[in-house]
C-alpha cells in the first residue's frame, strides 16, 4: 500500500470523531409566510412605502447585514423585503433604497447577463438538506439570472427556469417583483413545507455584499446560516409536464477539408426538428426525455487560448438536457464531462430525491465516436451507448455519502468507471471530501485495462485564513473516456497541491482587504521520481468597484518522459521562471476592465518535428475592456497575446494573438442583436512546427427569448483564412496563403417553444 493511502485509512476513525463533534446544528432563525388570495403589485409598493394594509399582507424583512466589505456590519443601503405565497407561486418584494440612486447600476442585458449590476435575490433550499438551493436574482430593470446552488462547487449558472420579474427604479433607490412558480422547484410531498431561505442584495460600486439573515464569512458554508422558512402548506409542482419542441433549419456553403474526393467546398440546406420533455413525479422527482435533441451551440463559447498548451482546456457545458439536477453527477475529479457526450440521438434522465436518498440515472446514445473512426474501420458509423447511475445519502451536518457508475460501450471496447465518495464538515470552518475511483477500458485489440484513483481533499474557509490541501494519486492505466483529466489527475502519478491564503481587513482604508497568497504543487510518478513542483506566492489586494490587484511570481520544476512527449529521447528536466500582475476593476458605471502580464521561462512543446522541448522566453498578455454607453447597448473586447521566444538569440519561435469584440444591442428585455468579431493570427517560425494560420470569424445573432426555453433565434456566420483550395495538375489542394478568403458560412433559425399542458 502507498505511503499516503496508509496514512489516509489511519485517519479515518479520527475524521468520524470531528464530524461527530461538528454535527450539532447551530441556531437558525425563522421565518413564517403568510398566504395571499391575490398575487402582489409592483404598483403597490414603488412609493418605497407600502400603505400598512397591503404591508400587513406579507411577512416583512429587513436589517441585512454585510458579509463584505464588513463582516457582521449593518449593510449601508437599506433593503425591505415582503414575502408571501399561494397555491402556485411564492412572491418577494424587494424595496431597495439607495442614498445615490442616480449611482445605482442597471442595464437593459440578456437573460443571465446582470454581474456588472446591482442585484438582488433569494437563495431557497427547498429540501432543507443545508446542501443545495435555487438562487434568483435580478437588476433594477427587472433582468434576470438564476442557479443552482452547491455548497461542494457554488453556483452553478447554467440551470435555467421560467420565472417572472417586473421592476422599476424609482427617486429613493428601486424595486423588484420576483414571482417564482412552485412549478419551477422541486420538493417534498408533505403537507407543511420546511425550507431554508436566504436574501440577498449586491452593490457592485462599493463591493458590497449584504444578507439576510447574516452570512459570515466566519464560518464555512451558506446554507447552514440561512433562515428556516416555514407557513408554505398545501403546496405542489402540480401536474407538471414541459414539452419543448424545436425547429432548426440552415443554409451553409463550407471547405470541406477532408472530402472523399479531396478538399471542395459543401454547400447545402438542412432543416431539423427534435423533442425536450420533462415530467415531475411526486414533486421531487424528476423524468428527462430528448429525441434528436438541439445542441447546436448558438451562444458562442468565450475565447481561449489553445496554442502550447500540455493540457487540455475544459469549456463549460450549455445544453439543455444535461442542466436539470446537473449537481447530482458532480465528483471532485469529473468523472462525467457531458461534453464528451457529442451527438446523441435519444437520451432519457431520472433525477430526484426522498428524504436523505437522492438518485440520478442517464441512458443515452453517441453518434460522434462511430463516425470519428476511418471509414475502413468495422466499427466506422456504429453509435457508443452510454449510461450513468448516481445514488447518495446525505447524513449529519451538511454530509454526504454516494457511489456513482457510468459505462460506454462501442462494439466489443468498452469503459467501465466505478466510484464511491463522502463528503464530510468536520467543524464549522474545516471540510473534506474522500473520493475513490476503479476504472475498466476494453480497447480494440481486446486489452483490458483497468485503474484505480484516490482523491483526498481539505478545505478550510474563513474570513481571515482559507486553505485548500489536495491529494490524489492514479494508477498507470487509469483512464476515464466519459471525464475531464487535468494535471492533477495524471495517470501514473500522485501528488499534493494546494493553498493557504491570508487575509487582512484594514480598518478606515480605501483597502478592503489584502494579503498573501501561496500556491504549491508536487507530483512524482508512482516510483517516487519528481514530475512537477511548483510554488508561487503573491499579494492580492481589494477594494471598492469589485476592484482586484495580484502581484507574484511562479517557480516550476517539470520533468518530461519519453511517454509524456513523443520524440523525446531521455526524461529530461526543465526549471521555469515566471512573474505576473493582473489588475480588474468595475468602480466606472460606464467602463471596466481587466489586464494581466505574465513573463518568464515556459518549455516550447511546439518545436520542429524531430526536435526536442526546449525553455523559452514567454510574454503574454491579457486585457478586457467593458464599455457601456447607455443602459441598453454593451462592448466587450478581449485582447490575448502569447508569444516565445529562443533563449539563445535566434528569435521568435511564435506569436499567437486572438483579438475579439462582441457588441450587444438590448431593444427590450426579451429582444436582442448580438455581434462578434474575433481575428486570430498565429505567426510560427522555421523554430516550431506549427502553421501558420490566420483566421476572421463574424457571427451575427438576433434574439428573442421569452424564457429560457421559449425562444426565437436568427443568425449569420462567417469565416475567413489562409487556407485557400487552390487547383492543380494533380487535383485541388490546400494551400496556406498571406491573403484571407472566405472559407465558410451559414445561415440559420432556430425555434423553440415551451408547452406546459
Amino acid at each position: 500500500m502507498p505511503r499516503f493511502e496508509r496514512f489516509a485509512a489511519s485517519r479515518i476513525t479520527l475524521i468520524g470523531a470531528f464530524h461527530l463533534l461538528a454535527g450539532a446544528e447551530a441556531f437558525a432563525q425563522e421565518l413564517s409566510i403568510p398566504r395571499v388570495a391575490e398575487p402582489p403589485e409592483l404598483a403597490d409598493f414603488v412609493s418605497m412605502t407600502p400603505s400598512a394594509a397591503v404591508r400587513g399582507r406579507y411577512a416583512a424583512v429587513t436589517g441585512f447585514k454585510q458579509r463584505t466589505p464588513q463582516d457582521g456590519a449593518p449593510s449601508t443601503q437599506r433593503t425591505d423585503v415582503y414575502l408571501a405565497y399561494d397555491s402556485r407561486n411564492l412572491y418577494a418584494v424587494f424595496v431597495a433604497f439607495d442614498d445615490d440612486p442616480e449611482s445605482v447600476r442597471a442595464n437593459l442585458a440578456p437573460r443571465e447577463n446582470i454581474q456588472d449590476d446591482d442585484r438582488v435575490g433569494l437563495v431557497i433550499d427547498t429540501f432543507d438538506d443545508q446542501r443545495t438551493a435555487y438562487g434568483f436574482r435580478s437588476s433594477p430593470l427587472g433582468v434576470q439570472w438564476d442557479g443552482r446552488w452547491s455548497e461542494r462547487e457554488g453556483f452553478d449558472s447554467s440551470y435555467e427556469a421560467v420565472w417572472y420579474t417586473d421592476a422599476q427604479l424609482t427617486a429613493d433607490g428601486f424595486v423588484v417583483l420576483m414571482t417564482i412558480p412552485f412549478r419551477t422547484m422541486r420538493f417534498p410531498e408533505t403537507l407543511e413545507q420546511r425550507w431554508r431561505i436566504q436574501l440577498e442584495r449586491l452593490i457592485p460600486r462599493s463591493s458590497e455584499e449584504s444578507y439576510w439573515p447574516a452570512y459570515s464569512q466566519t464560518v464555512d458554508g451558506r446554507l447552514n446560516q440561512a433562515a428556516v422558512l416555514r407557513g408554505v402548506r398545501d403546496v405542489s409542482p402540480g401536474r407538471n409536464i414541459q414539452l419543448i419542441p424545436f425547429a432548426f433549419v440552415r443554409s451553409y456553403d463550407v471547405l470541406d477539408a477532408d472530402g472523399v474526393a479531396g478538399p471542395a467546398f459543401t454547400k447545402d440546406t438542412e432543416d431539423d426538428i427534435g423533442l425536450d420533455a420533462k415530467v415531475v413525479l411526486k414533486d421531487s422527482f424528476v423524468l428527462d426525455f430528448t429525441y434528436n435533441p438541439d445542441f447546436s451551440q448558438v451562444e458562442s463559447d468565450e475565447p481561449q487560448v489553445t496554442v502550447n498548451q500540455r493540457f487540455e482546456v475544459q469549456f463549460p457545458e450549455r445544453r439543455p438536457f444535461f442542466i436539470e439536477n446537473a449537481d447530482y453527477f458532480s465528483t471532485e475529479t469529473p468523472l462525467l464531462f457531458t461534453r464528451r457526450i457529442v451527438d446523441p440521438e435519444v437520451g432519457v434522465k431520472f433525477t430526484g430525491r426522498q428524504g436523505p436518498w437522492g438518485i440520478g440515472t442517464m441512458l443515452l446514445n453517441d453518434e460522434a465516436p462511430g463516425l470519428r473512426l476511418a471509414q475502413t474501420d468495422p466499427l466506422y458509423g456504429d453509435e457508443a451507448d452510454i449510461s450513468v447511475l448516481r445514488v447518495f445519502r446525505d447524513f449529519g451536518d451538511q454530509s454526504r455519502a454516494g457511489i456513482m457508475h457510468t459505462e460506454r460501450e462501442l462494439g466489443e471496447t468498452y469503459s467501465k468507471v466505478s466510484a464511491a465518495d463522502t463528503f464530510l464538515r468536520l467543524t464549522e470552518n474545516w471540510f473534506t471530501e474522500l473520493l475513490m475511483v476503479n476504472t475498466e477500458n476494453r480497447l480494440a485489440d481486446g486489452t483490458v485495462m483497468t485503474g484505480r484513483q484516490t482523491n483526498w481533499r481539505f478545505n478550510r474557509n474563513g474570513r481571515n485564513f482559507i486553505a485548500h490541501y489536495h491529494w490524489t494519486q492514479q494508477s498507470d492505466e487509469f483512464a476515464v473516456p466519459l471525464g475531464f483529466l487535468s494535471r492533477n489527475y495524471t495517470p501514473g502519478a500522485e501528488g499534493l497541491h494546494g493553498f493557504t491564503e491570508y487575509r487582512f481587513w484594514p480598518e478606515e482604508s480605501w483597502l478592503d482587504r489584502i494579503g498573501p497568497r501561496v500556491f504549491f504543487q508536487n507530483q512524482e510518478d508512482l516510483t517516487g521520481l519528481r514530475l512537477y513542483n511548483e510554488l508561487s506566492p503573491q499579494l492580492q489586494m481589494a477594494w471598492a468597484g469589485d476592484s482586484f490587484f495580484a502581484a507574484g511570481v511562479n517557480g516550476i520544476d517539470e520533468r518530461l518522459r519519453p511517454q509524456d512527449f513523443p520524440g523525446l529521447a531521455t526524461t529530461r528536466d526543465y526549471s521555469q521562471r515566471r512573474w505576473f500582475v493582473d489588475f480588474s476593476t468595475d468602480l466606472f458605471s460606464k467602463i471596466g476592465f481587466e489586464l494581466g502580464y505574465d513573463e518568464g521561462s515556459v518549455i516550447n512543446l511546439v518545436p520542429p518535428l524531430g526536435a526536442e522541448p526546449e525553455l523559452a522566453d514567454r510574454k503574454q498578455i491579457t486585457a478586457e475592456l467593458r464599455w457601456r454607453p447607455i443602459d441598453r447597448l454593451r462592448v466587450d473586447t478581449t485582447y490575448l497575446s502569447t508569444s516565445l521566444d529562443d533563449r539563445g538569440g535566434r528569435g521568435s519561435i511564435f506569436d499567437d494573438t486572438i483579438l475579439r469584440t462582441r457588441l450587444n444591442l438590448q431593444f427590450t428585455k426579451e429582444m436582442s442583436l448580438r455581434l462578434i468579431a474575433q481575428y486570430e493570427d498565429t505567426k510560427p517560425t522555421a523554430l516550431s512546427r506549427l502553421a501558420r494560420d490566420e483566421n476572421l470569424n463574424l457571427d451575427v445573432l438576433f434574439r428573442y427569448v421569452l424564457n429560457p426555453w421559449s425562444a426565437l433565434y436568427v443568425g449569420y456566420n462567417s469565416n475567413e483564412s489562409n487556407l485557400q483550395l487552390v487547383d492543380t495538375p494533380q487535383g485541388p489542394e490546400l494551400v496556406r496563403t498571406e491573403d484571407l478568403a472566405r472559407d465558410g458560412q451559414q445561415l440559420f433559425v432556430k425555434f423553440s417553444y415551451l408547452l406546459q399542458p
